[in-house]
């Protein structure tokens, strides 16, 4: 029981410690890649940069359906002292996309659509609105002064061949994948992702769809685990329930071990007599640090555990109560699998937002309190913020960052982190 007095470790010092021992783990056992269709590689982490090998777009080409000119040739419509019905020119072609035109001769002017190649010689596309078209004469009456180049997107002004456009370690998002179609990339090199095992412990779990006798709960956090795993694009593993028992919890850390990278559970960390995790976690493997100055999620447990080859699979135990292993995860899990899955070590980014509650009692340890926004920007909290209280995280938007023994009166700035920062942090999809 000494342990339990060991002084608790501070959220700065956990973050660091998770990233040396994750860079070390992947120096003994690097990423493996994989090739995927770019149309299927939605969530997937870019593995090698992406070098585009044409123009985008490859030709110039039309921003909008209109009348390829030569700026010349209407250089005085609509200027002081001449009439804008000034010019009036033959349409000498026509250019849908797909299509290629010829040489725009002076003194005429070709009908073409969005997309379509502007022929050599044209040198401004003048939209329809601003024409009078006489289709019994088949000419074109223009009715603005016209710029050079209106109109026109230039050849290589999106991406230029040699370009890098996706940089490794990019987790690449729908427009990311469109980028990847239009350099013309069949298929892309990307990191596998992480195998998560997720086990829950504890005798009084029961799963929803089955009664529910007395002193049992329903088993919220295999379902919550679960998801917040699929939602960083890792491969959730459910292992199940482990029960009370330490035997029981080795064998299954081990089987865990065999078939995952990361093991994480819920439940069993902290130093009652019925909680074995930890104890099982220094027989089956080692142990890194527990205990952390964060509320909720003070018993957390970091460490690993021995494969039958020599090898390790990384453990994270997270703590019971439904709301600290929802916050454990997000803020300590989800960095880990960021470098797992081959994107680095990023942390969630806060902004400064005005509160609008009391934060009246203050904890020695660093809180995060769930919180969503108003419709005029300030934040809000969850009236019930108690660990247990599941609800709270459903209805949050992100979570107030509050260092220890800190206060907070309406008008004073907090630190927010909003929850696409929680489970995606850092995510920049394109590189400029």
């Amino acid at each position: 029981m000494a342990a339990a007095f060991k002084p608790l470790m501070p959220l700065d010092e956990a973050w660091s410690r998770l990233s040396a021992a994750v860079v070390d783990h992947l120096g003994q056992q690097p990423l493996l890649t994989e090739p995927v269709d770019s149309f299927d590689a939605l969530g997937r982490v870019l593995a090698e940069s992406l070098v585009s090998p044409v123009d985008v777009p490859p030709l110039d080409n039309s921003a909008m359906d209109g009348y390829a000119v030569r700026a010349a040739d209407l250089a005085q419509a609509g200027q002081a002292g001449v009439p804008a019905t000034a010019v009036t020119l033959p349409k000498a072609q026509r250019i849908a996309a797909g299509q290629v035109g010829v040489t725009l001769q002076p003194g005429t002017c070709a009908r073409i659509f969005t997309g379509a190649p502007v022929p050599d010689g044209a040198d401004a596309v003048v939209m329809q609105e601003h024409t009078t078209a006489d289709a019994a004469s088949d000419t074109v009456r223009f009715n603005e002064v016209v710029k050079l180049g209106q109109n026109i997107r230039r050849r290589g002004e999106d991406i230029a061949q040699g370009q890098t456009v996706l940089h490794a370690g990019v987790r690449l998002s729908a427009a990311a994948m469109g980028v990847a179609a239009s350099v013309g990339a069949a298929q892309l090199n990307v990191f596998r992702r992480p195998r998560v095992g997720v086990l829950t412990t504890g005798n009084e779990l029961v799963m929803p769809g089955a009664s529910l006798p007395p002193g049992a709960i329903y088993n919220s956090n295999r379902h919550t685990l679960r998801g917040l795993v699929q939602a960083t694009g890792a491969m959730a593993n459910d292992l199940g329930v482990v029960p009370d028992d330490l035997d029981a919890t080795r064998s299954a850390l081990r089987a865990a071990a065999e078939q995952s990278d990361l093991i994480i559970s819920s439940g069993g960390v902290s130093v009652g007599e019925e909680d074995h995790l930890r104890n099982a976690v220094l027989d089956e493997g080692g142990l890194d640090f527990w205990a952390l100055a964060i509320k909720p999620g003070k018993p957390f447990v970091f460490g690993w555990i021995r494969r039958a080859d020599g090898s390790r699979a990384l453990y994270m135990g997270l703590p019971g109560n439904p709301v600290a292993s929802f916050v454990t995860f997000l803020l300590l899990v989800r960095p880990v699998l960021g470098v797992l899955a081959g994107e680095g070590w990023h942390l969630p980014r806060a902004t400064s937002l005005v509160a609008d509650f009391h934060w009246p009692k203050p904890d020695k340890r660093r809180e995060f309190l769930r919180a969503r926004l108003q419709a005029d920007g300030q934040v809000v909290l969850h009236p019930h913020q108690g660990s247990g209280v599941l609800s709270s995280a459903a209805w949050s938007e992100g979570v107030v960052d509050l260092s220890p023994n800190t206060m907070v009166a309406p008008g004073d700035v907090v630190s927010f982190i909003p929850m696409s920062e929680l489970l995606q942090p850092g995510s920049a999809a394109l590189q400029p």
